[in-house]
This record gives C-alpha cells, structure tokens and sequence, in this order.
C-alpha cells in the first residue's frame, strides 16, 4: 500500500462517501471480544449464539439440497441426505469443541459437525 494511500480510505455506502483513516499493518480490524484467552472456557452466549448459526446454516444448507431435485407433481418430494456440515466460520475452534463435550454436536471428521437431537 502506498503512502498516499496508508493516510486515507474512501468508503463509499448510499451514494455518498465517508473518509476513513486506513490501518496500514492490518487491514482487517480485530473483532472487539478478541480471541478468547488460553485456557478460558467460552461463554453460555457464544455457545449459544454459536448453536443458532449452526441450525441455521444446517436448515439452509438442507432447504437448497431439497430444492435442487427434480421431483414429480404426484410425489412427496425428497428430504435432504445431508447430515453434517462444515460449522459457520465466525466462531472460534474452542467453541465447537466445547459443543462437542457438551454432547450438542458430534464431529463427523474433515471438519464437519452433526448435529445430535433435532434440528427444531
């Protein structure tokens, strides 16, 4: 990145443009919790938070699975064969780990996660 550009960075949203300063070392701000430190169990809101994105991303992830055959007007449709899935990026290691202990998820390997009871 040039010097010129280090100083500022145009953002531009809704047709208007909003000056911001530009972090030269590194681009991407760091999330404002920060990693959680070593050793420290994560929080019942994150575990939560975490369980909500992996339905959700799991209902999706079947519901576009489903959609994507070809079924006759008479049959029943088809339900989705997938059962794992790879866990929603945003949460840190620790936290699907700790689902796993819990007996919330079960890890399937190659990084995906099943969810165990129903998906509600």
């Amino acid at each position: 990145m040039t010097n010129a550009r280090a100083e500022k960075v145009c953002i531009i949203r809704s047709g208007f443009n909003q000056e911001m300063p530009a972090m030269a070392d590194n681009p991407v701000p760091p999330s404002p919790s920060g990693p959680p430190a070593p050793g420290t169990p994560p929080s019942h809101g994150e575990l939560k938070g975490a369980l909500k994105a992996f339905k959700k991303k799991l209902r999706s992830t079947r519901l576009d699975n489903e959609s994507g055959k070809i079924s006759g007007p008479l049959s029943g449709g088809r339900s989705s064969s997938i059962v794992a899935i790879t866990p929603p990026s945003q949460f840190h290691q620790e936290i699907w780990d700790e689902l796993v202990k819990q007996g919330k998820l079960k890890y399937e390997g190659h990084g995906t996660y099943e969810l165990v009871g129903p998906l509600d």
